[in-house]
Parts: structure tokens; sequence; C-alpha cells
């Protein structure tokens, strides 16, 4: 386990599983588009355009991912100044943002012809833009408060008030009346989602998942090389 907090060990390994998940991106990545642009069904309802939610959805699911981890990893920094979790949520944190970026506009664009209409207030999509600005505010802190305490401290601030933004997010259909539908998927009650449809959902999740890897651990690596001339430029 120490040898995990090694930051010359880290490094190296981080070299190693790069290599490996830019080895198997592409394939995956072209299977799932394959999948979900031609192999799986059309709606009954909404015909063709049910395929933005191979995109949508994953990008959904690894925003919200993203933010609990750098929460888990805040928390820890704040407990037992760990440098190598202070790089990890700087690199993890951009790239949430992104996927819930992403996951706002492809909700606009399903939303314009199934409800009628780009944007509603509704506490689902209200609570997913929140969201964005607990990114945004999370970002600014790490970047513009020079101070190593403080910006530790307003980051873990506003990742544990992030926390309860997520449980909003994930409860929002049950405690509102909304116009976003309730979870197709669930790992405790029965899944609706047709068995061909949930195939390419499953492996677009997949292909966004491995090229979070990859860009996360690029990242990563460049922060840490950041850190390293910096310190040897003090010397």
């Amino acid at each position: 386990m120490i040898k995990f907090l090694n930051p010359s060990y880290v490094f190296k390994l981080s070299g190693k599983l790069l290599s490996l998940f830019k080895a198997v991106l592409l394939p995956i990545v072209v299977v799932g588009l394959i999948f979900s642009l031609f192999l799986s069904p059309k709606d009954y309802i909404q015909g063709d355009t049910v395929r933005i939610m191979y995109i949508h959805v994953p990008s959904a699911w690894i925003s919200l991912l993203s933010f609990a981890a750098i929460s888990f990893f805040c928390i820890l920094n704040f407990l037992f100044k760990l440098k190598n979790v202070t790089l990890i949520y700087k690199s993890l944190a951009p790239i949430g943002l992104t996927f819930n970026i992403i996951a706002i506009v492809t909700g606009s664009i399903w939303g314009q012809p199934t409800w009628g209409t780009w944007w509603a207030w509704d506490a689902r999509l209200t609570s997913m833009l929140i969201l964005m600005f607990f990114y945004i505010a999370f970002i600014f802190s790490y970047k513009f408060i020079n101070n190593s305490d403080r910006s530790i401290k307003a980051c873990t601030l506003i990742s544990v008030l992030g926390l309860i933004n997520l449980v909003i997010i994930k409860y929002s259909v049950e405690w509102w009346s909304t116009l976003h539908q309730p979870s197709s998927i669930s790992l405790t009650r029965e899944t609706t989602v047709h068995f061909s449809m949930l195939i390419p959902l499953g492996l677009m999740l997949f292909a966004l998942i491995m090229y979070v890897a990859v860009i996360f651990l690029m990242k990563y690596r460049i922060e840490t090389i950041r850190i390293k001339r910096k310190g040897i430029r003090k010397l």
C-alpha cells in the first residue's frame, strides 16, 4: 500500500496504464459507435433521436461519478495532506466539467424534439446546471487561490456542498414532478431499457470511461512533470 503513495512509482504505473488504455480505446470506440448508430433499433416513438442517449447518459454518469471521486479525494487530502491526491483531483475536475457540459448540451438537443423545448427549469436539469457551477468554482479555487492550505479548504468545502447537489440530482425525478423521465437503469429495481439498447449503451459507457482514463492519465503526468520542473527551478 505504501508504494502506491510514492510519486515516482505512481508516475511509472500511470505510464504503463496509459499505454494500455490507448491501445484498447480506438477499437472500443469503433465497436460502440457501430452498435449505437447502426445495430441498435429505433425507438418506436422517438425514432433515431433516441441515439443521443448513447452519448448523453454516459456523459451524465461520468460527470456525477467524477465529482463524487473529487469529493472523496478532497476529503482525503484535507485529512492526510497527500500530494498525489491533489494532483488527482486537479486532473479530474476539468474532465468532469467537460462531460457535465456535454450532458447538458446533448440533453438540450434531445429535449427539443422530445419535449418541444430546448430547456426547462425542472429539478433534474437545474441541478445538473448547478453542478456545472460547482465544477467551475472548484477549478477556480485551486487555480487562483495561491495559499495551499486555503486552496485545500476551499476545494473541500465546495466538493462537500456539491455532494448534496449530487443527491438532489439523483432523487430529483422522485421528489418533484419533472419533464425528465425516471431512471430506466437501476441496480435495485428492474431495468426498463431493452437488451438491444442496453448493449450499445454499455459499450459507449465503457468507451467513454476509457477515454476519460486516457485524458486523466495524460493530465496527471503533465501536472507531475510541471511540479517537478517548478521544484528544480527553485533550487
